[in-house]
């Protein structure tokens, strides 16, 4: 039968989906929080992930993100008790397959997990490529054309970010949410100190630049023309 690890801190909502799903011939596990369930997710074997959005520790939307940026594409069932549509996008775009408020009915749970087992394994890539950029999600090597970016991890996040989104114009706000994890926007030129310093690395003064600021809205990355 299929192994789903369910990451779920609260321990009463844990033990039912536990109970739940045993009763329905699943192998299951279960970790409390985001740190020990990124843990046990890393190991592999699991069919499908079962994953809250508000840990301790580590909150499930950054769980879900480091998973995807190491190759993992075990698919993910996010439960939250945020239900707005800009907080299932979240989910979405953070690289879950499905999404799940709280409070929910079990069989609705179990019939979300049936159809997630039922859709074919979809490679997810582990190279970005965007004109000469080229980036390992794997080995965490960046170059671009036969330069290698030394990057240091906060650079290298942003970077895969933007590739991600290439010739999107993504905001301040935007980079800050989802880079940095922030929930609010505070004051800072944060983004803009850290802008400057992967374009220095990516941008050499003969090449084409890739990194655009779009005056009064924030940046982009786009191919060298």
């Amino acid at each position: 039968m299929a192994k789903v690890l369910v990451i779920e801190d609260d321990e009463g909502t844990a033990e039912e989906i536990v109970t739940a799903l045993g009763d329905r011939g699943y192998i299951l596990d279960r970790a409390a929080d985001g740190v020990d369930g990124l843990q046990r997710a890393r190991v592999g074997g699991w069919d499908v992930l079962v994953v809250d959005r508000m840990l301790p520790e580590l909150d499930g939307l950054s769980v879900i993100e480091t998973l995807r940026s190491e190759g993992i594409s075990t698919p993910v069932l996010v439960l939250s008790a945020l239900n707005a549509v800009n907080d299932r996008v979240r989910g979405l775009r953070a690289g879950g397959d499905d999404y799940l408020a709280k409070p929910f009915a079990l069989s609705e749970l179990a019939a979300r997990l049936e159809a997630l087992l039922r859709r074919p394994a979809e490679p997810r890539a582990t190279v970005l490529r965007v004109g000469p950029l080229e980036l390992d999600l794997l080995s965490r090597k960046a170059c671009r054309g036969r330069r290698e970016l030394e990057l240091l991890p906060r650079e290298f996040q942003l970077l895969e970010y933007m590739m991600r989104r290439e010739g999107q114009v993504l905001t301040r706000a935007m980079l800050l949410e989802n880079v940095w994890n922030y929930r609010f926007v505070p004051q800072t030129n944060l983004v803009d100190v850290h802008i400057g310093r992967l374009r220095r690395k990516v941008d050499n003064p003969d090449e084409p630049p890739m990194i655009l600021s779009v005056r009064g809205v924030g940046f982009m990355l786009r191919a060298a023309s």
